[in-house]
């Protein structure tokens, strides 16, 4: 196998569309967010290209006995009253630096040969704690495309996220911006520590508002909720173990007058 390599498995045609990638990360907020918009538009979906890679991990997944290489893969979605989108999404990122650039440069080519010269990143970015309201916090490859984006609730910080943005998420702006694409990254707050639904819709709700076209989120939500018993069981189990050292006698509690 060579160091990289793409399978055409079909051929479309796109009206202006969108490259929207959601590969694993924290909270798999994106990851998270792309599977919704497969599952909700698998009507009108295609899957047009496998990218397989010796930058991803070496090894396989197994489906019903039957194990298939790792590969990042590429669904055509013809949108009703909206842009035309093509979903990246994949179980991995690549393992070395070098491989997030040759995997990335990969990307933007197969956005170009459907016609796309606009990117959207999806992913989330850590708070290091429980959160009850999920903010978006945006990135963009130019000045230009703040606006927009703003007036959809996006919210734009200084020095936010600390260390910047690594991975295909992050170079997609920076790559893409270079070859004359148009991108921005979308981040979802999330406490980092687990799998994070609520972050993933709020994401999806400023796309859904940006792109142009409509979701159900009931299969979304009912994920929420799950983890929501998760989170309840961990601070429940927090509490006691707050609890217990509370109830440990000190050694002024062990002294006595007698």
């Amino acid at each position: 196998m060579d160091e990289l390599e793409i399978d055409a498995v079909a051929e479309v045609e796109l009206d202006d569309p969108v490259l929207v990638e959601g590969l694993p990360g924290v909270g798999h907020v994106g990851s998270l967010a792309v599977e919704h918009l497969l599952e909700e538009l698998e009507a009108d979906s295609t899957l047009v290209r496998r990218v397989y890679s010796q930058e991803f991990p070496p090894q396989v997944s197994v489906e019903d006995g039957v194990a298939d290489l790792t590969c990042a893969e590429i669904h055509a979605v013809t949108v009703p009253d909206g842009r035309d989108l093509l979903l990246l999404t994949g179980d991995h990122q690549a393992q070395t630096n070098d491989g997030h650039y040759v995997l990335t440069d990969a990307f933007l080519d197969i956005a170009e040969e459907f016609g796309a010269s606009e990117v959207y990143a999806l992913g989330g970015v850590p708070t290091g704690e429980l959160i009850e309201e999920y903010a978006v916090v945006g990135a963009v490859s130019d000045e230009s495309l703040l606006e927009e984006l703003e007036d959809v609730g996006v919210e734009f910080r200084e020095d936010e996220p600390a260390g910047g943005i690594v991975g295909v998420s992050g170079l997609l702006l920076g790559l893409g911006g270079r070859r004359g694409f148009d991108g921005a990254c979308l981040m979802g707050e999330t406490s980092g520590y687990l799998v994070d639904p609520k972050s993933a819709r709020a994401v999806l709700e400023v796309l859904e508002e940006t792109l142009g076209f409509d979701l159900e989120y009931e299969s979304l939500d009912e994920r929420a909720d799950e983890m929501e018993e998760v989170i309840g069981k961990i601070q429940e189990m927090e509490q006691q173990q707050q609890q217990q050292q509370m109830d440990v006698p000190t050694d002024d509690d062990l002294r006595y007058i007698g």
